[in-house]
């Protein structure tokens, strides 16, 4: 039987990872995957469908990680797929345990807003106010209403114990029998321990010579099923490796912190998702990769799972608007003795005009122009001027003048 023909327009869940095993997982999680479609871009997309869901994923570009690598990567995709209304990114991340969130190794965390935080919050970025501790200012989009209404039905299914995550790893592994390193590798190997206890190296990278005299108690849970954490992720563009500082930051974003990552930041305000994240470590020095191919599976159940209950939209109408391209004859006016060296665009005595001409027909359109503005200036200086620092730190207007119509200034 002759597969049906598809084009780029039939896909509408944009789904975004940042490393080559969160894409085997989400790949393996697929309940079937389509055939490449003919296009002139140069990205690289895997096709497929999930519960009726027709997907397009994509993964940051091997060891190019953080929110600028991430915004990119999205700006592209919805440059290629059109007709794309929503998106996930699904991933690994480092758990922040503490008195209010039991979390463990291979629970899963997934955003949702707390307080004035849309559900992520930038945590390296702010006013420095000295002794190392920034004032965070502003804040990130929330996910579009509807995905906040599915997350809320699924927290509700599992709470009375409806939960297919279990179901969708065994078959997984099932369809897929080369995966056995994504299977859950034994609660022996949690070990959580106190925040000012550094890890001690050993030959074979494991926490061996680390004395279990400074790990946590925790009771033992009765399975090992993965338990879902609902609550605020902090995304930086630096691994969190650190117990003292992973907690310290932690308790000035509230206390509500439960996990840190590295992309989230700079998708939230354009491409508007949720994020999921298997928890494959503490964000401490004890963080090793034993756990990121099973935590990559179990975010990939999960977000299969959540699939499962938002509505199926093929050929959307209302797409998310996808960026202004700059014309050539437009970006040759950009000249790198206007631009700041380091891509800061942060300086509190400067502001930077870059010329554009870009249709206001709403914020959306207008920060996805914004950003790929920020991707032709990659292309033609070969620095990156910070797309997610860009939108998140300064307010931009749309000017319909001759001959500058895209102003970011202080």
């Amino acid at each position: 039987m002759n597969s049906p023909q598809r084009s780029v327009a039939d896909y509408t869940v944009g789904w975004i990872c940042a490393l080559p095993v969160e894409l085997g997982a989400a790949k393996a999680i697929l309940d079937e995957i389509h055939p490449r479609i003919s296009r002139t871009d140069h990205g690289i997309y895997t096709l497929g469908a999930l519960d009726g869901h027709n997907i397009v994923i994509a993964c940051l570009p091997a060891g190019v990680y953080g929110t600028s690598s991430a915004s990119i990567v999205a700006t592209q995709m919805l440059h290629a797929f059109p007709s794309i209304s929503f998106g996930l990114m699904v991933g690994i991340g480092g758990g922040v345990p503490s008195r209010k969130a039991d979390i463990r190794l291979g629970d899963v965390v997934v955003s949702r807003p707390v307080g004035s935080f849309g559900g992520v919050v930038q945590y390296d970025y702010g006013k420095e106010v000295g002794n190392g501790k920034i004032k965070h200012t502003g804040s990130l989009n929330k996910p579009p209403p509807f995905l906040l209404s599915a997350i809320g039905e699924l927290e509700a299914n599992h709470s009375i114990g409806f939960s297919e995550i279990a179901s969708h790893l065994s078959q997984m592994l099932k369809r897929h029998p080369a995966m056995s390193k994504f299977m859950y590798p034994g609660s022996q190997s949690d070990m959580l321990y106190e925040a000012e206890y550094y890890h001690i190296d050993s030959p074979d990278g494991t926490c061996s010579r680390c004395s279990k005299r400074h790990s946590v108690y925790r009771p033992t849970r009765s399975s090992h099923e993965p338990v879902i954490h609902y609550g605020l992720i902090a995304s930086g563009n630096k691994v969190m490796r650190d117990g003292v500082t992973r907690d310290q930051i932690a308790v000035e974003l509230g206390g509500d912190v439960i996990c840190f990552e590295m992309e989230a930041a700079g998708l939230m305000d354009t491409f508007p998702c949720i994020v999921i994240r298997g928890i494959c470590d503490y964000a401490d020095s004890h963080k090793s990769k034993s756990w990121q191919p099973y935590a990559a599976a179990v975010a990939a159940a999960y977000a299969k799972e959540l699939l499962s209950v938002v509505p199926v939209r093929h050929k959307t109408t209302q797409p998310m608007a996808s960026p202004t391209p700059i014309s050539r004859e437009t970006s040759s006016k950009i000249h790198r003795s206007q631009l700041p060296e380091d891509g800061n665009f942060g300086s509190r005595n400067n502001s930077y005009r870059v010329s554009h001409f870009v249709s206001p027909h709403s914020l959306q359109t207008n920060a996805q122009s914004m950003m790929a503005i920020t991707t032709e200036l990659l292309e033609l200086t070969g620095i990156n001027y910070s797309p997610p620092l860009i939108k998140a730190r300064f307010t931009f207007k749309v000017q319909l003048q001759t001959t500058e119509a895209l102003s970011w200034g202080i």
